[in-house]
């Protein structure tokens, strides 16, 4: 196809008809019907010569493309013009005015819908051109990548060198200071030496001295460990008396909880709180070590005791309370409402009779070194002191404002009196051990903390909140010592309000059941 039209441009076949187009024009008017009819012809023969070497081109083109490109191009603009003009050849019309060109086929073509195959080729030259830019948002991002890595690389340079250049003004300091200590020590030892030239004392006066030393240390050594073995003996007879106390204490705290009156616990109650600090007619010297040796005894009976409360005594409370109330949430709730504020009451009242103690006992170690050893002393002898039935009242008065078990307020809460005496007494001696014991702060909705709870059987696994508490986790400080029970359920953050139900059959007032 090339060669064809490389030919074509050089014959110069279409210069010489413009020539010979105008000659004609020019000796038209002077030439005979015959001449005008002779170069009419050659001219068309010249332009059927040219048209006969463009169709070659033209077919060699479309053999180029394919067997399907340029269909679409011949069938727009060549067949219309062909079919135009030998239409207007065959009616004697002219050509020039009625048969359309094919520069107008195709403007008219072009205005048309486009085909399939335009659209594909527009919709891949859009793509192309945000594929394009993607890339070059691409390089830029990837040129402000390695901008902020060089800057980064920087800086982490500039602090090496900042953090080299300190280490060795350290080591600069350490080594003076190493010279230095050096000096003092050889300074010391020359004075040593010194001074024993200057000693007038004689080989066997120092052997002498030294004996004597030695012996002299040796008894006074003897005499203390024979004083450190009477106090500990001493120590350990008085803990063997405390434990033997709180052992006959809670056996008779067992044999009244086992008894079906609570007549005898109101007299033992009435009877403690008849006593105080004040009426102690003899005080005791303090034990300063008598307190930490009987710590680690006094808190293992303490979480033996609180652990019995949950796996006992807090069961046995619940049957008590499930014959009136048939909703076990509402239960569980009323149980560790009654734990919280046992405790919190506990500390209280720990707190008042320590201040108690303190004003007792002023008077009689003013000037002394022990006395907080003596407060100590007292407090931890003297735990029968504490007034558990008003304790247990004032337990009783805060559940009944409780919003969350108190509405309708229809139940009486002195059924469970013996469970929050049992509670407040171990609160009450936790508060005596180094360091105090206490329970852990716990709210509806929190998010559910595996370190300081278990959940309960009943609850939802994968949820994060808790719905509510069964039992407080035991804390000393900030460290879990025994873990709670909670209930977690989806939804909890929503805190719905707590209605006591009452069982059809039974009601509780003033402390007395009544079947109906």
């Amino acid at each position: 196809m090339a060669e064809n039209l490389k030919r074509l441009v050089s014959n110069e076949t279409l210069r010489t008809l413009q020539e010979k187009l105008d000659f004609w024009l020019k000796e038209y008017n002077t030439n005979t019907c015959d001449q005008n009819l002779n170069h009419c012809l050659e001219l068309i023969e010249q332009v059927a010569k040219v048209q006969g070497q463009l169709f070659g081109i033209l077919t060699a083109a479309a053999q180029e493309g394919g067997r399907n490109d340029g269909v679409e191009t011949i069938k727009s603009r060549l067949l219309p013009w062909l079919e135009a003009s030998f239409t207007a050849a065959s009616l004697g019309k002219s050509v020039d005015s009625k048969v359309p060109s094919l520069q107008d086929t195709f403007d008219r073509e072009r205005h048309k819908d486009p085909s399939p195959r335009d659209r594909d080729m527009q919709q891949l030259d859009s793509n192309l051109n945000s594929t394009r830019s993607q890339c070059n948002q691409v390089q830029d991002d990837l040129v402000e990548t390695e901008k902020n890595l060089e800057e980064s690389k920087n800086r982490s340079a500039i602090s090496l060198l900042a953090a080299e250049e300190e280490i060795n003004q350290l080591k600069k300091q350490l080594k003076s200071l190493q010279a230095q200590e050096d000096a003092r020590h050889r300074n010391t030892d020359q004075r040593s030496s010194e001074n024993r030239r200057s000693e007038p004392w004689s080989l066997e006066e120092r052997k002498r001295e030294q004996w004597n030393s030695l012996k002299q240390n040796a008894d006074q050594q003897d005499t203390e460990a024979m004083s450190d073995y009477k106090k500990q003996l001493r120590n350990l007879k008085e803990e063997i008396a405390v434990l033997s106390a709180e052992k006959s204490a809670l056996q008779g705290r067992s044999s009244r909880s086992r008894s079906p009156s609570p007549a005898p616990r109101s007299r033992s109650c009435s009877r403690s709180r008849s006593a105080s600090p004040s009426t102690a007619v003899k005080v005791r010297r303090p034990s300063p070590n008598r307190s930490k040796l009987s710590n680690v005894a006094r808190k293992a009976a303490l979480l033996s005791r609180f652990s019995d409360s949950y796996s006992q005594a807090r069961l046995d409370a619940q049957c008590l309370l499930r014959r009136c109330i048939d909703k076990a949430e509402t239960v569980q709730r009323i149980i560790y409402i009654a734990t919280v504020e046992a405790f919190h009451v506990a500390k209280m009242a720990f707190r008042h009779f320590k201040i108690h103690v303190r004003k007792s006992l002023t008077p009689s170690y003013v000037g002394s070194n022990d006395f907080e050893n003596a407060v100590l002393d007292y407090v931890i002898c003297h735990l029968d002191l504490y007034d558990s039935q008003s304790s247990v009242n004032d337990v009783i008065r805060a559940m009944n404002v409780n919003p969350k078990i108190s509405f309708p307020p229809v139940v009486d809460f002195c059924l469970l009196s013996d469970f929050i005496q049992e509670i407040c007494c171990i609160a009450f001696a936790m508060q005596a051990l180094e360091p105090p014991l206490d329970i852990a702060y716990g709210a509806d909705g929190e998010v559910f903390n595996d370190c300081k709870y278990r959940r309960s059987y009943d609850s939802d696994f994968t949820a994060p909140l808790v719905l509510y508490h069964v039992w407080p986790a035991l804390m000393e400080n900030d460290c879990v010592i025994m873990k709670g029970e909670a209930v977690t359920r989806r939804g909890a953050f929503v805190r719905w309000p707590c209605i006591v139900t009452i069982h059809p059959k039974c009601l509780i007032h003033n402390g007395i059941r009544c079947d109906l």
